[in-house]
C-alpha cells in the first residue's frame, strides 16, 4: 500500500469567494486519480498547505449564543441560495483578512443579531472543525459564548435575509419536530440544548 498524496492542483473555477480545483492524486494502490475540491483558498495557499506541510487557517466562526438574561439559545433563519429556501442555522461568519476569531465573533453576533458577547466559554485557541471534508477543506471554530441584549435587523448587510431569534427549550424542541430545514450543526446544539446538556454553561 502507498500513501495517498496530491501530485498536483489546478483551478476549474474561481469566484470572489470560493474556487473549485481539481487535484490529481494517486491512491492507495499508486492509480493516479482526480478530485475537486471547492476551497475559501487561493492557490497559492491551498499548495503551501498541500505541498509543504503548512497548517491551514480556519475559515470562519459558528456561535453557540446563549442569552444570559433569558436563558434562551440564539438561532437564525436565513435565505440560502443553494437550498433556495430559509433555513435554520447558527450565528456564524467568515474570518477577514487580519481579523482573529475574537473579532469576527463578536463582528458577526452583532451584525446578524443585534447582541454583544459578554462571554467566551469554551478554549477557541485550538478549535478547528471541518465541515464537508469530502467536497471542500473549510474549517470552523465553533465557540460558546454569553451575550446579552436586545435583538436586532439593522446591522444586516444588504445581500443577507436573516430573521435572529431567542428560543427557549420548548422552542426549541418544535423547531427539531417541526417540518423545516436544519443546518447539522444548529440541529446539533438544538438537541443539546433541549436535553439540559447546555444548562450548566449559562
Amino acid at each position: 500500500m502507498k500513501a495517498v498524496k496530491i501530485k498536483e492542483l489546478s483551478v476549474l473555477a474561481k469566484t470572489r469567494y470560493l474556487t473549485l480545483y481539481d487535484a490529481m492524486y494517486t491512491n492507495k494502490k499508486g492509480t493516479e486519480k482526480h478530485w475537486s475540491i471547492a476551497s475559501r483558498k487561493n492557490k497559492e495557499t491551498l499548495e503551501h498547505q498541500y505541498f509543504n506541510d503548512t497548517e491551514d487557517e480556519t475559515d470562519a466562526v459558528v456561535i453557540v449564543g446563549l442569552h444570559s438574561s433569558t436563558k434562551s439559545l440564539v438561532i437564525i433563519k436565513q435565505f440560502r441560495l443553494p437550498v433556495n429556501s430559509y433555513i435554520y442555522e447558527l450565528p456564524a461568519g467568515l474570518i477577514d483578512p487580519n481579523e482573529t476569531i475574537e473579532t469576527t465573533l463578536k463582528r458577526e453576533l452583532k451584525e446578524e443579531t443585534g447582541l454583544n458577547i459578554t462571554g467566551i466559554i469554551n478554549d477557541i485557541s485550538h478549535n478547528k472543525l471541518y465541515l464537508s471534508p469530502g467536497m471542500t477543506d473549510e474549517s470552523i471554530a465553533l465557540v460558546y459564548c454569553l451575550c446579552d441584549g436586545e435583538l436586532s435587523q439593522e446591522f444586516l448587510e444588504e445581500d443577507e435575509d436573516i430573521t435572529p431569534m431567542l428560543v427557549n427549550k420548548k422552542q426549541a424542541s418544535e423547531i427539531l419536530n417541526g417540518n423545516v430545514k436544519l443546518d447539522v450543526k444548529c440541529f446539533l446544539v438544538l438537541s443539546n440544548f433541549v436535553q439540559g446538556k447546555l444548562d450548566d454553561k449559562f
